[in-house]
């Protein structure tokens, strides 16, 4: 899809269509493409039209019905917009350079995290649309109830992240594979969690939030090799 973006020129600008029909049947069932229209300087109104649907589900949150047809500025979670959409947007729509990235932040109270390539038109009036391709990461809901730690699951916890099985952990840590079990068992009713994977998430949920996991936090990345087709 870069390729194709390449070929386009300011002098003739293309249609958003001409840049990303040829690659719809290769996206992979994590990814999502959307068109942004931009009308006007307010990016609340520029409104965001879905090409291709994720076929990723969770869930913890159902992105396919979230995004829907709409003007920026009518979609319920105008935080997540304001942080993590709207200023890359107004970015590209100056630069008119492509955007790469690995984006971070949150999403109706959950922790999401996806790779991003935002596209803009080349064209010597201002920009008409934008391309946004999106390729899931993850999508980790943290418990409702913070619960302090003690010494002991704290290094269980790290073990578990690891991917050390419970008598794993027992040798390691030097207690009984009964007590690790027992720990686990009060640490997932304390957390809520239906099972040790599930812990796991939360946790890594809970670690994220603790060192403010948020939509200005991106990291520039490789694009994903499905888009570059």
């Amino acid at each position: 899809m870069i390729d194709a973006w390449i070929q386009t020129t300011p002098e003739r600008p293309a249609e958003a269509e001409e840049v990303y029909n040829d690659v719809l049947d290769l996206l992979s069932i994590k990814m999502r493409l959307t068109v942004f229209r931009i009308v006007g300087d307010d990016p609340k109104r520029w409104f965001m039209k879905t090409v291709r649907h994720s076929g990723f589900t969770s869930r913890i949150l159902n992105i396919n019905t979230i995004f829907t047809d709409s003007h920026i500025g009518e979609f319920k979670d105008q935080s997540y917009m304001e942080s993590a959409v709207i200023p890359r947007l107004v970015q590209v729509l100056k630069t008119q350079q492509p955007c790469i990235e690995l984006v971070k932040t949150r999403l109706f109270g959950v922790n999401l995290g996806y790779d991003r390539i935002l596209l803009p038109q080349r064209n010597l009036g201002g920009s008409d649309w934008i391309i946004s391709s999106s390729f899931a990461r993850f999508l980790l809901s943290p418990p409702q109830h913070r619960e302090q730690l003690d010494v002991a699951d704290e290094a269980i916890v790290q073990l578990l992240i690891e991917g050390a099985s419970a008598k794993e952990i027992a040798v390691t840590l030097g207690l009984s594979h009964r007590t690790v079990e027992h720990r686990l068992e009060r640490m997932k009713q304390r957390y809520g969690a239906r099972n040790v994977v599930h812990l796991v998430a939360m946790l890594i949920a809970t670690h994220l939030d603790r060192t403010s996991y948020d939509g200005d936090s991106s990291t520039i990345a490789e694009p994903a090799s499905d888009a570059r087709a």
